[in-house]
């Protein structure tokens, strides 16, 4: 087997993070012919070249950027490995790698996951947005812990995952006061043709909101649809339509965007999932976000959310 010769990557990892040979070279109090000669052997081990000189500075190749990635990771490890030997206290803290379906509104995701923050042992939560079936893939490759949806996995599914349901709230219209004023009266035959901002059709949000639109006869005039419903409520907060939010997030919404709730819609719930390949949440800042949250989101909805 074709060993790694660590001595060289250190020295290949020191230039690049002080930027020059020579700046490595009062780091490491070692000549520069040694460590030129040293970062040769493993570009040579490797089969490729790690640095390319542009003008008088070290670039980083492609693959010296890969190569420093890792080595930045080994010798972090490393260090904390010292420590911990010693007897040292490492502040590493716990990563929680949650995915979170890119419809969802960002207030309740800050406040559901905000309970991990309050455990004694520091935790690092890592956010990754993006769509329900790519979350997944990435949770059954073990890339993320958990997923926060609005929606339960569909049975049709290939990954095995657990529902846990968080709890649900009532949902509420809002938009700027210029355009919500004159819809107030005759309430909700005034929504008729009124314009509207929608997430997509593949959310819960949407789907709620459609049939509620049949059931009320309301034909709105749809001016815009939108993954992100950060970006949705900054067109409503224009006036170019209305919007549904969780009426949990009603007062954050006001305050930070202007705008003004028109109405609670009657039997229209929003509801909240946290997914994991456990059936048994077992990570303690998994199970202390789950717990807070179904606190939270029982029978008063989410109120204390909002609070």
């Amino acid at each position: 087997m074709h060993w790694l010769n660590y001595h060289h990557l250190l020295y290949f990892w020191t230039v690049a993070r002080e930027g020059s040979i020579a700046k490595a070279c009062d780091r490491l109090l070692l000549s520069q012919p040694t460590i030129s000669g040293q970062i040769r052997q493993l570009e040579k081990s490797f089969g490729m070249k790690l640095f390319e000189r542009v003008g008088r500075n070290l670039v980083l190749t492609d693959a010296g950027r890969d190569v420093y990635r890792y080595a930045d990771e080994i010798f972090t490890i490393g260090k904390e490995l010292q420590e911990s030997v010693q007897g040292r206290t490492t502040s590493k803290a716990t990563r929680l790698v949650v995915g979170i379906h890119d419809a969802m509104p960002k207030l309740i995701c800050y406040k559901i996951l905000a309970a991990a923050l309050e455990l004694d042992e520091p935790v690092q939560i890592v956010c990754i947005e993006g769509a329900p079936e790519q979350l997944l893939a990435k949770m059954a490759l073990h890339e993320l812990d958990v997923i926060l949806t609005d929606s339960p996995t569909p049975p049709s599914s290939k990954v095995r995952a657990y529902n846990h349901l968080l709890g649900e709230c009532d949902v509420a219209l809002c938009g700027a006061p210029a355009l919500v004023e004159p819809l107030r009266e005759n309430f909700p035959r005034s929504l008729d043709e009124a314009p509207f901002l929608l997430p997509l059709s593949d959310t819960s949000m949407r789907r709620s909101l459609e049939r509620w639109f049949d059931e009320a006869d309301i034909r709105p005039v749809i001016r815009g649809e939108f993954a992100d419903s950060a970006l949705m409520k900054v067109f409503g907060r224009e006036g170019v339509g209305l919007f549904a939010i969780p009426s949990a997030i009603e007062e954050d919404v006001h305050s930070q965007l202007g705008v003004e709730t028109l109405a609670v819609l009657p039997n229209v719930k929003e509801r909240f999932y946290l997914i994991s390949v456990e059936r048994k949440l077992r990570q303690p800042s998994v199970a202390a976000v789950a717990e807070m949250a179904r606190t939270r989101l029982g029978a008063d909805g989410l109120s204390q959310l909002a609070e």
